[in-house]
């Protein structure tokens, strides 16, 4: 790696991707969200000196995607002539500047788009995988998929893309509950379960249970050997989901709403959970996910990042503890690489950084760009 250079160049991109279905989950059905039909991204690209370039994101689902945009865009001049490698004291300097908006939500996910593009522009100067760079236990990690599962899905649906899920190598499947009508849940959690037989099964609940409701259905569960219950209840209910952890047999997933540090350390303290899920673009970027899993690690607790397996699949393979990475295809048109799966696990590219190039039709959905100091033409 060259002993030092600068960053010359930083470009911002909102963009919007599209979904082929509307989603609903137990949030929709309960009224209190709307289907989901697109996501926000922030991708941030930075190039350098010596030339070497890098790339990153943060994303946002039904809000927050513009307001992410405009602070990372009030921040960023400040980059210009950093070192890139820098990156905690870097990091610090741009919480700073947004000091009056805290550090929590929208503030740190703007940034974390930044931190991630640093992170995978270290790697590049080093020509490691991003995974290589922070030291991995494993060249591979167990991946679920989700994006099949969710509640506007008729479960015979549902059931055909979970074997189809198996069958492409993906080792788990995850599937919606928190359906208002509990006996629907019960149906298709049994539907499921015969469908893809003695394989990995986790439920998630979106935050939509009471704590009574929450240990009824738990103990209903039971029969059907699952990997956890995500999110039984409302995400910042730690001593709740702590209860529930003490009471259930199945293990209790939760984190990934949550959008700092701060707010999982509680989780952590609380013991709120057996298997935490935090989200490296909703805590603030990869410089606050590994301090995250570092208190998680010493806790004792399982890992299992949420969303955003181009990034979390290098941060769940560095963690001590056998983790578990979610499969969406969601992104797949945003990037012109894929990520491979095979016998149930997801393998660790072996291009630098993050393995990722931006794809034509990424270029198509931007809908808003800023570019501060000079832009060279760089492959990122």
């Amino acid at each position: 790696m060259p002993a030092s250079d600068v960053i010359r160049s930083v470009t911002l991109s909102q963009v919007i991707l599209p979904l082929r279905t509307a989603i609903s989950d137990a949030k929709v059905l309960t009224g209190r969200q709307r289907p989901m039909t697109e996501v926000a991204f922030l991708f941030c690209e930075i190039t350098t000196e010596q030339g070497f370039g890098g790339v990153g994101f943060s994303y946002s689902k039904r809000a927050g995607g513009p307001a992410q945009f405009a602070h990372a865009r009030e921040v960023a001049p400040l980059l210009i002539g950093e070192d890139p490698s820098d990156i905690p004291r870097v990091y610090d300097r741009l919480l700073w500047a947004g000091a009056s908006v805290g550090r929590s939500g929208v503030a740190t996910q703007a940034l974390a788009a930044i931190d991630v593009c640093l992170w995978d522009l270290k790697a590049k100067r080093a020509g490691l995988p991003l995974a290589k760079l922070i030291g991995p236990y494993r060249d591979s990690v167990r991946t679920y998929n989700t994006s099949g599962g969710f509640l506007n899905a008729p479960i015979e649906e549902v059931c055909e893309r979970a074997q189809r899920s198996l069958a492409d190598g993906i080792g788990g499947i995850k599937i919606e509950v928190g359906h208002p009508d509990r006996g629907v849940d019960m149906a298709r959690l049994k539907a499921v379960r015969s469908a893809i037989g003695d394989a990995p099964l986790m439920v998630d609940a979106n935050q939509q249970w009471d704590r009574a409701t929450a240990l009824r259905m738990g103990r209903r569960f039971k029969d059907y050997d699952l990997v956890w219950i995500e999110e039984p209840l409302d995400a910042y209910d730690a001593e709740g989901h702590a209860e529930r952890a003490r009471r259930l047999d199945t293990p209790i997933a939760t984190g990934e709403m949550l959008a700092s540090v701060a707010e999982h350390v509680r989780l952590i303290d609380a013991r709120a959970a057996d298997i935490i899920q935090p989200d490296a673009p909703r805590v603030g970027g990869i410089t606050a996910f590994l301090r995250l899993v570092t208190l998680a690690d010493a806790a004792g607790l399982d890992l299992a990042p949420h969303f955003a397996m181009e990034i979390h699949l290098h941060l769940a393979a560095s963690y001590p503890r056998e983790p578990w990475v979610e499969h969406f295809d969601w992104l797949d048109p945003l990037f012109e690489e894929r990520l491979e799966t095979r016998d149930g696990r997801m393998i660790v590219p072996d291009r630098p950084g993050l393995g990722i190039t931006l794809s034509d039709q990424c270029r198509a959905w931007t809908v808003d760009t800023a570019t501060f100091g000079v832009r060279d033409a760089v492959g990122v």
